[in-house]
């Protein structure tokens, strides 16, 4: 069978409205001081495709609406729920009072597999740091939890927005599969 690369028109797509006001998974993200407005967007469109639950931008990450986190979000911005606050621990606070796990996507003392994730986890909130120096210890302390990505090469570490989409597809795909076995009392998306 040959194969034909389908034309914008043909891949099936769902409204921005429907995706707004539709289910999403329980995953939330929280920026915290990501430096990058490209890397921004980049995690916006990336959150739009997996249905995360929010977006939460804490310290100095830039927001919407931004020329330069708009040119990599492609409209995302509008699809997806997002809010700022200032203080990351305030955000984590407000999380952990409705039930939300927090999970730092940060290699550290402790941290397991980014496949290692189980039903009990969720609902969940990764935390996504700082391009060059990660997640602040203080912020770190009020963490759940850790994951990390396994680094094969001589570079320790990959893009934010990168991590963040290998990491959030894998939890996505995890809560899934939790579904499918019966492992939650909530339906698959």
């Amino acid at each position: 069978m040959a194969l034909r690369k389908l034309k914008h028109e043909e891949i099936p797509r769902r409204s921005a409205e429907a995706v707004r006001e539709g289910a999403k998974h329980p995953v939330y993200v929280l920026l915290q001081n990501i430096r990058s407005m490209w890397n921004v967007g980049a995690i916006f469109r990336t959150s739009d495709a997996v249905l995360v639950e929010k977006i939460i931008i804490t310290g100095y990450t830039a927001v919407p609406p931004r020329k330069e986190i708009d040119k990599t979000a492609l409209g995302a911005t509008e699809t997806v729920c997002w809010e700022y606050i200032a203080d990351p621990i305030e955000a984590i606070r407000q999380l952990k009072s409705q039930g939300v796990k927090i999970c730092a996507l940060e290699i550290c003392e402790g941290s397991r597999p980014h496949t290692a994730v189980t039903a009990e986890a969720f609902p969940i909130c990764l935390v996504v740091g700082n391009e060059v120096g990660g997640i602040d210890d203080e912020v770190l302390a009020h963490c759940d939890f850790a994951i990390e990505i396994p680094q094969y090469g001589a570079k320790q570490s990959l893009n934010v927005a990168v991590s963040y989409a290998v990491a959030v597809y894998e939890l996505v795909g995890r809560w899934r599969l939790h579904v499918e076995r019966g492992e939650t009392g909530v339906t698959q998306t």
